[in-house]
């Protein structure tokens, strides 16, 4: 990795901070070209910065906001605690929920995957963390 741990999450910190102020297209900056989105529950996958970029447009949550809580590392990866708290744009119910994302990196410090897991998928999380 050509890219130093600590110059990778402070990009991470950055992402977070402009995803949250509603600044997608810096957000998106640090996305490969060909990023591969894994979500939750089944969900698709997203392929495609354009394809993330559209994702993180607001539809069912009046705000959100997601900070980061954590970070470890290992190699091209890094794993993420998040809290995040959101209302939804039609019913106003509030919502908190604690997740991780796991982030993998190429040589460039682009990321070429992110992986999404809920707060009971934390053995998951730290497995794929370890494994790749």
């Amino acid at each position: 990795m050509s890219v130093p741990e600590n110059d990778l999450i402070e990009r991470l910190r950055r992402v977070y901070e402009n995803f949250n102020a509603e600044e997608f297209d810096a957000a998106i900056e640090i996305a490969h070209p060909d990023i591969v989105f894994v979500r939750p529950a089944a969900q698709s996958e997203l392929k495609g910065a354009d394809a993330l970029r559209q994702w993180m447009e607001p539809d069912a949550f009046d705000s959100q906001v997601i900070e980061p809580e954590t970070f470890e590392t290992a190699g091209n990866r890094i794993l993420v605690r998040q809290h995040a708290t959101a209302r939804g744009a039609a019913s106003g119910i509030e919502v908190e929920i604690d997740s991780w994302t796991l982030w993998t990196f190429d040589e460039d410090g682009k990321v070429t995957r992110m992986q999404f897991f809920l707060p009971d998928e934390e053995d998951q999380a730290r497995r794929a963390l370890r494994e790749g």
